[in-house]
């Protein structure tokens, strides 16, 4: 895991350090193949420069993000912006389902959405996975 990521964990209050740790964890475990890095002052997870999966914190929680995430097709996960994009928001890490987690996880490396070139392709989004 990247030292910016256990810094931004390592910043967080302890509910949300939690949340953030357990979140991590089971990303780095699952992607191992996975780039790390802090991309817009957010852990982002990336798959051949892609960005699949990352976590920030919120005025009220955190927030696991991906990128794809609408093309899942799994509950727990709900459409966040004009994109295809889905999210899960949790306030304890009691609260995050690890086994729906390592299932959202295994579809953001088999279902993905070209956004490395969406600049690019001026916004328009292309299915790579």
């Amino acid at each position: 895991m990247h030292p910016d990521t256990l810094a931004y964990n390592d910043a967080q209050s302890p509910d949300d350090k939690a949340i953030c740790d357990l979140l991590a964890r089971e990303i780095e475990q699952t992607l191992p193949d996975a780039e790390n890095k802090v991309w817009h002052r957010h852990p982002v997870w990336f798959l051949d420069g892609n960005p699949v999966v990352g976590y920030g914190k919120l005025k009220s929680c955190i927030r696991l993000l991906f990128w794809s995430g609408q093309s899942f097709d799994e509950a727990g996960l709900q459409n966040e912006g004009s994109f295809k994009a889905a999210e899960a928001r949790y306030t304890a890490a009691a609260q995050v389902d690890v086994e729906a987690l390592r299932r959202w996880l295994i579809k953001a490396r088999d279902i993905q959405w070209d956004y490395k070139h969406i600049v690019k392709r001026k916004g328009r989004l292309e299915r790579i996975r």
